[in-house]
Formats: structure tokens, sequence, C-alpha cells
């Protein structure tokens, strides 16, 4: 080892020590940062470490939770396995994780897509997973194409990196597209059934990635995801290396069977916690888990045992009455929740919380493409909050909705203090909103896994 190298993990390892047993704060990007700043190929450096690869996880919704059950799977399958489970995901992030220890099997990280040019040369995982791709921080991520560039990109600078997208996907199959054309190997995941599910307003992808005449779908699941093809037999949805059939989803949690590569006959798989987006990210997961030789038996009671802990789906109880936490950050994933809101067959209320934050995006426009009418014609009582409040309240008046401010979940809980106990209040929020959220909710009540 270097001295260069060895003063960066010396002074990484000693500020990650400094962070979480002295002040007990968090260390996940800190140490990383200046780390980095001592040797900035350290992450190249550690990943020598690794005795069997690395995985990344990336895409506009869901990485947080789709690698998080695919880091515990791995370690529930007997390796040891160095993670950024908290969601630090840019190359400060990754380096943090990778600090820990001398050596480990597998490294599974998250990466923020515009990241991956940075982390995927350095870190040269096995494979690259690619959830889905919408538009999301435009002030920041710009449109769609820009991203997708950065990706490619990334993957031209990992040749040995192998792609596994969404094939239902059509922005993350124009991506396996152009890296397929660069000698990348690609594998694809994806429903293989029509759910019967309405489309939503405002898709994000409708036209082809090669010639620019408009899609045509045999069926969507959610978003621009489904069963698509171009008119001109330029583009289509691929045949599927893993795939997904026998789709339930409900209030209580989602079950699907897989099929596919490498695996001996179709998989059962359930987890309680839903929604069609969570069937995609659970699937993903598990592609990647058998890729790395995780059975689904192994893979089955990591869900067992899954409980999100970090705003993600989780469940509160205050004085009585139920409180669901999650992320909620762009149209497509608030649309998302919003069908898992109505999907509670229970009379119940929904807390909204927008703020604008440099890791939010100052730019909040993307509100007015979110199906807040939905809500509407169930009259579900609606409260708003964070600092773009009144912006989210003229949008719902809008959608025919009169909403309340609210300074706080427990101003939100006080004003639907009125309805029964049996009606839970959904907190839904975009990033700098949710850990205080969170904070305040593990403050005034009670956590349920």
């Amino acid at each position: 080892m270097g001295a260069r190298l060895a003063v960066a993990v010396g002074a990484g390892r000693l500020v990650h020590w400094g962070l979480s047993s002295v002040l007990h704060r968090s260390a996940s990007q800190l140490p990383g940062r200046i780390a980095l700043g001592i040797d900035p190929n350290l992450m190249g450096e550690l990943s020598h470490k690794l005795r069997k690869g690395a995985i990344v996880v990336c895409g506009t919704n869901g990485k947080t939770t789709t690698n998080n059950a695919l880091a515990s799977s791995i370690e529930a399958a007997g390796d040891i396995v160095l993670c950024n489970r908290a969601g630090a995901n840019m190359a400060a992030g990754v380096t943090s994780a990778l600090l820990p220890g001398k050596c480990a099997d597998w490294a599974v990280m998250e990466a923020d897509e515009l990241s991956t040019v940075h982390i995927l040369p350095n870190l040269r995982p096995r494979y690259l997973v690619l959830l889905n791709l919408f538009r999301d921080q435009l002030d920041r991520a710009g449109e769609i194409d820009h991203v997708q560039d950065t990706i490619v990109r990334a993957l031209e600078s990992s040749p040995e990196t192998t792609l596994l997208a969404c094939g239902d996907d059509p922005l993350s199959m124009g991506v396996a597209r152009r890296a397929a054309q660069g000698g990348t190997k690609v594998l694809t995941f994806g429903v293989d059934e029509d759910l019967h599910l309405p489309a939503d307003r405002v898709p994000e992808a409708r036209f082809c990635q090669v010639c620019g005449a408009e899609l045509e779908y045999e069926w969507r699941s959610y978003a621009q995801l489904g069963k698509f093809r171009c008119p001109n037999g330029d583009f289509a949805r691929p045949a599927l290396d893993f795939r997904a059939t026998g789709v339930r989803v409900d209030r209580t949690g989602v079950s699907f069977d897989v099929e596919g590569l490498g695996l001996d006959g179709k998989v059962h798989l359930k987890a309680g916690f839903g929604g069609v987006y969570m069937a995609y990210n659970l699937l993903a997961a598990f592609a990647a888990a058998s890729l790395a030789g995780v059975t689904g038996e192994q893979f089955q009671r990591t869900l067992d045992g899954y409980h999100p802990k970090n705003g993600r789906l989780q469940h509160f109880e205050v004085g009585g009455r139920e409180v669901v936490l999650n992320l909620a950050k762009n149209p497509t994933g608030f649309n998302q929740n919003i069908s898992l809101l109505l999907a509670d067959d229970r009379e119940k209320a929904a807390y909204f919380v927008i703020n604008d934050d440099f890791n939010d995006g100052k730019d909040i426009s993307w509100i007015w493409d979110v199906d807040f009418e939905r809500l509407a014609a169930e009259h579900i009582r609606v409260v708003c909050g964070g600092h773009r409040a009144n912006d989210v309240q003229v949008r719902l008046k809008y959608a025919g909705i009169k909403a309340d401010i609210a300074d706080g979940v427990g101003d939100a809980l006080g004003r639907v203090g009125d309805m029964d106990l049996a009606c839970p209040l959904y907190v839904l929020t975009n990033y700098s909103a949710l850990w205080p959220a969170k904070a305040e909710l593990e403050r005034m009540g009670e956590r349920h896994d």
C-alpha cells in the first residue's frame, strides 16, 4: 500500500470512527469525501479487496429498497457484503461504504444515475442494474437523454460490466441498445403479463428511441413500463431473461412468480410491502441476486425478515392511528404512491410535504403532472406542508381538492383528528422532508415492522 493510499484510508477510517462512535452521527459521506480529497483513485484501489466483485444499482425510482434487499439476500447466502444502505449514492458515499474492513466478498452499491460515470470506471462492477428512467430533478439532471448519455458513457468505461435492465421501460432499453452496440452484455427483466391497470395520465416516454415514431403498447404496468413496440419495427420490448407472472398487489403486499436465466422452474416470491413498482424492484433485486448465486429460498427468507427502516413504506402508530411514510419525489413516484393509497379500501387521509431544497430541486413544476384528480373522486382528506405547501395547495385546488396546510406531521394528525382512528394517514414527502418527518414520527409514536 502506497503512502498516499495509506493516508487516505487512515483519514477516512478516523473520520468514520469519530462521526459514528463519538458524535453518533451518520458517516455515510464525509469519510469518503475526505479520503477522495487525499487520493482521488481510492475507490478503484479499495475495489481490489472484493473477492467476488461488485453490483451497482441505479435508476430514478426504487434504488435504495432494491439495493438493500439485494445486499441482504447476498449476506443471507453467507457472503460478506459492503453496502451504502443509507442511500449515499455518489462517489463519496460509495467510497465511505468501501472503507471499513480489510476485505469482503461483494460490494452492493446504489448509484445516482449521473454519478455512474465516476463510479463504474473505478469500481468496475460485474453487474449494473438499471431499474427505470423518469424525469426527476430537471434543474440538476436535465432531460432524460442527458441521463441516458451519462449511463452509456459509464458502461463504455467499464467494458466487463453486464447491464441488467428493465426490458419493459423504453428509456432503459434505449440505454441498453446503445450499450450493446458498444459491446456491453445486456440482460433484461420485466413483468410478462397484462396487469389490467389504467394507464397513467402523463406517460414519460411516448416515442421510439430509434426513429421517433409514437410507440404502440399491448399493455402498460405503470408510467411508460409495459409491452411496447415501434410501428416501424425499429424498437420493441425484448424477450425477457427474467420474467414475472402471477403478479398480485394489494395493501398487504405483493407476490409473483419468476422464471428465467439459470432458474430451475418457477420461483415464488412475496413481500409484506407493496405496489406494482415494488414488484419490479424485487424482481430486479432477485435477478441480480440469482446471478450472484442466491437461491430463491434464500431470497424469500430475506424478504420475510426485511423491514424498511429508511422512510420507504415505513409504518408507525401514533395515538392509535396508523401512519404510513413513503418517499415521492417525481410524477411517476407520486402516481404510484397514489395507486398504493387507493388500493387501501379503508377511509384514509393524506399529508403531502414538498420542499425545494438543493437535493429536491428548485423546480417543482412536476407537481402538475401528478394525477391528483384520482384522489378527488375518492373524497380523501388531504393536508399539505413543506416549503412549497402553497404551490401544492393550488395544484390540489385545480384537481378539485380543498386542502389544509399543516406544519409537520403532528399538526397534520391534529387536522385529521376528527376522523375515526381506524383511518390511516399516508405521509408522502420528497427528499429533504423525508428524514424530518421520520424523526418526528419516531418521537411521537411506535414503529411497526
